[in-house]
């Protein structure tokens, strides 16, 4: 699962596919994602854990073990997205796909969806310039003054525009934060974040750059330029932080053109400006920095959008680099005359980081096996499940792996943006992403189960296998809007993320895997606490209890009425 500090929202392209984050981070954590290639090494593997990898097991949860296995072994080095051992494991995938009765849905009438990724990062340190009416141009200088950042969809990028301060660069929730102004042709300035006091998954989606890069790109504007928050927090990274990762690689996805995708084209990210370069751009403007600073010490403030003083100038110019991966689908074809056109989408994240850091013991081999080979090995034996009950499914379902989640949801946001079967059949997205089954799990927790009517289908689900269906443990982290399942929600499409959840030994258990292997080395099939096979065998069935209603049910899934999401993004409400 994507880390916020894994893709800093400085750029232009959107959370996790910039920054929707995951839990711990740490400094090494940056690491791990921004060395150079290390030799690699794996941890020496003693008797006992053979012992242990190699102990017998009922069939089911032999099944479930066997493919994290072979994903999370030292051989598939980590499955960095478009690297030959991530080709491989979309390979091992396909072979399962088959072997479980599912159709080809990939390109071509294969099962592979060729994911034609970007990395790109500046060339150069860029430009920035200030020019006032009367006056000298000022240079601000690079890394004290401003960070620039990429733009994969326009390689040698120049503007020059007015400036206009519009606070968070919000409009929603009752907040104008554009209102009095015309941007039309210029370039907006906004703190990054969002107030605390709007609900946990609506901040989230305010406070990502992209988001409020698009409200921009409605009202006209040419540019986004973030402003260093002295407040902190959330979607405001410390400016120091930001200059030590300023040409680290970011991915996209490229277009037919080569050019690498961006949300917001016609408005483009163009870096971050310390505070003390944005007291430059300040200077003699009617509401000095200094106040501005000071009243953005209170998240909850609102400010009156104005026009600066001074156009600012950029330069930027950035590297990009073609790289080639993979999404995996197959599809299992509905049986209803009617509703079997429609599909039921079931999808996990098959890439994860690679090789990277060293740990304590020496090893370097990210090797993933919760995030998210567990996963994609639920979602094989959902496809097992399907085929052995004898019934095929009313709707079609497609079992669909996915590319590069962790450089940014980048291989989810192709196929939403790119899908192999008409995009208006797919009536919603169950997502599998690092279930966590170390413990005996007494309760399920679906992410954004209370935006529709799928909540109602996972509640019905759990009490089937007799666990219940814990709210949102962490809202704060807003894991609603951070993993691949929110592709399909951009779309207009009900989703849900779901995890064992945290009641009884629950939360001790997430805890300690979230601090301890998330995004190490360590996350290997033997592990302590040890995965308990019992419980994956029981995640995959109540999994399966949720696919098979959704395929099987007369209505398709619903948006709840006046939702924020369904709203905002269209698609099926409820009246």
């Amino acid at each position: 699962m994507r880390n916020y500090l894994a893709v800093l929202p400085v750029l232009a392209f959107p959370m996790r596919t910039q920054g929707i984050p995951m839990l711990r981070f740490t400094a090494p954590l940056l690491v791990a994602f921004a060395a150079p290639a290390f030799a690699q090494t794996a941890a020496p593997v003693a008797a006992d854990q053979n012992t242990l990898l190699n102990a017998e097991l009922p069939a089911d949860q032999a099944a479930l073990k066997s493919h994290i296995m072979f994903l999370a072994s030292d051989a598939m080095r980590g499955r960095d997205a478009g690297s030959p051992e991530y080709d491989i494991a979309a390979q091992y995938v396909a072979s399962q796909f088959y072997e479980q009765g599912l159709r080809p849905a990939g390109d071509a009438g294969s099962y592979l969806q060729k994911v034609p990724l970007i990395s790109y990062k500046p060339a150069d340190k860029g430009a920035m310039t200030l020019t006032r009416k009367r006056g000298s141009p000022i240079t601000l200088a690079f890394g004290e003054d401003y960070v620039p950042v990429g733009n994969p969809s326009k390689t040698d990028f120049v503007l020059s525009a007015p400036v206009v301060f519009v606070g968070y660069g919000i409009v929603g929730l009752g907040r104008d934060d554009y209102k009095g102004v015309n941007v039309k042709g210029k370039i907006v300035a906004f703190f990054g974040g969002a107030p605390s006091s709007f609900p946990a998954e609506e901040r989230a989606h305010f406070g990502s750059l992209p988001s409020k890069g698009e409200i921009a790109m409605r009202k006209g504007a040419v540019g986004y330029l973030t402003l260093e928050n002295p407040r902190g927090g959330r979607g405001n990274y410390p400016f120091a932080a930001l200059v030590g990762n300023w040409d680290r690689a970011r991915f996209t996805w490229g277009e037919k053109d080569g050019t690498g995708h961006i949300p917001t084209p016609a408005t483009p990210g163009l870096g971050t400006l310390s505070k003390v370069g944005a007291a430059k751009l300040f200077e003699g403007a009617r509401t000095p920095w200094a106040e501005i600073v000071k009243r953005a010490e209170d998240d909850s403030a609102v400010f009156k959008a104005f026009e600066l003083p001074a156009s600012l100038g950029v330069t930027l110019r950035t590297a990009n680099t073609a790289i080639t991966s993979y999404n995996v689908a197959g599809i299992l074809p509905g049986s209803d005359p009617a509703l079997g056109k429609e599909v039921v989408v079931l999808s996990a994240h098959l890439d994860h980081i690679g090789v990277g850091k060293p740990d304590a013991k020496g090893d370097t081999i990210y090797n993933g096996a919760m995030d998210n080979a567990v996963g994609i090995a639920s979602l094989i034996e959902e496809a097992r499940r399907f085929k052995a009950s004898g019934k095929p499914p009313r709707r079609s379902v497609l079992f669909l792996a996915v590319t590069a989640e962790e450089k940014g949801l980048i291989g989810s946001d192709y196929f939403a943006h790119n899908p192999t079967m008409p995009k208006a059949n797919l009536v919603a997205d169950v997502n599998l992403d690092m279930p966590i089954i170390t413990y005996k799990f007494e309760d399920v927790t679906p992410f954004g189960a209370a935006h529709s009517t799928l909540g109602e289908t996972v509640a019905r689900a759990a009490a089937q296998i007799g666990v219940g269906m814990g709210g949102d443990p962490r809202p704060d982290e807003a894991f609603f809007v951070r993993s691949d399942h929110y592709r399909f929600v951009q779309q207009g499409i009900p989703s849900v993320f779901l995890w064992p959840g945290e009641k009884g030994p629950g939360k001790a258990a997430t805890d300690n895997f979230l601090s301890t292997h998330y995004h190490q080395p360590s996350d290997d099939l033997v592990q302590q606490p040890a995965i308990d096979w019992e419980s994956g065998a029981r995640f995959v069935d109540v999994n399966y209890r949720i696919a098979r209603e959704i395929a099987d049910a007369d209505q398709k899934p619903m948006w709840k009425k006046g939702d924020f999401f369904g709203s905002l993004f269209g698609g099926p409400m409820q009246k």
